[in-house]
């Protein structure tokens, strides 16, 4: 199972679930760390069921939500069906169906350990920010919970914050910063033999 389909097999439960693994803190310290201003726009990449979307509409950003499963950004339509500033579009990590220099912002949570080529998905994302736009990422420091690997798809089992942040460099970004998101991200396998408490970084990039 890729991530692809194990996300599509969990859309209808991912708010649920959602809430056991992260807080609402960790898009909070995504969205000032950005400095977001109200009535820009922002893409959220791996967007899945609208968590950090919903922490930039109540900030009064307008927002291009970009996902590779159709459940999940219809799961994200419904849910967001009274706000008309959400531009729903399916895509994929290395090809961000976004045009060059045409976002303020660009955020993506718990995606970064999800891509075949971390690289690639930052400087992808890079492309699509304005000159002076701002690219944060909030995502799993290095860990040993394999399980993470077998039960739901992760590709990476978190990362090194200073390889985070040469790639962030390399990409061609400035004031770089990397920083604890707050809080853990918590997990407990499926036969009860493994839990995992993860610390969350959050990293921060200017064009």
């Amino acid at each position: 199972m890729g991530s692809k389909v194990y996300f599509e097999k969990v859309a209808s439960q991912w708010d649920t679930m959602r809430k056991g693994f992260f807080s609402e803190a960790v898009r909070e310290k995504a969205c000032d760390m950005a400095a977001v201003k109200e009535g820009q726009l922002a893409a959220d990449i791996g967007a899945g069921t609208g968590f950090v979307t919903e922490g930039l509409l109540q900030r009064g950003l307008k927002v291009i939500a970009v996902d590779q499963s159709p459940e999940m950004l219809e799961k994200m339509r419904q849910k967001f069906k009274d706000f008309d500033v959400v531009d729903y579009r399916l895509g994929e990590a290395e090809n961000l169906p976004i045009d060059n220099d045409s976002v303020d912002y660009a955020m993506a949570n718990m995606y970064l350990h999800h891509v075949e080529d971390p690289l690639a998905a930052i400087k992808e994302m890079v492309r699509i920010l304005k000159p002076g736009g701002k690219l944060v990422i909030t995502d799993l420091d290095e860990h040993n919970h394999e399980f993470l690997r077998v039960e739901q798809q992760d590709r990476w089992l978190g990362f090194k914050r200073e390889d985070v942040e040469q790639w962030f460099l390399t990409a061609g970004l400035k004031n770089v910063v990397v920083d604890c998101a707050g809080g853990n991200c918590c997990s407990a396998s499926s036969c009860g033999c493994d839990s995992a408490s993860i610390s969350i970084f959050a990293a921060y990039g200017e064009k």
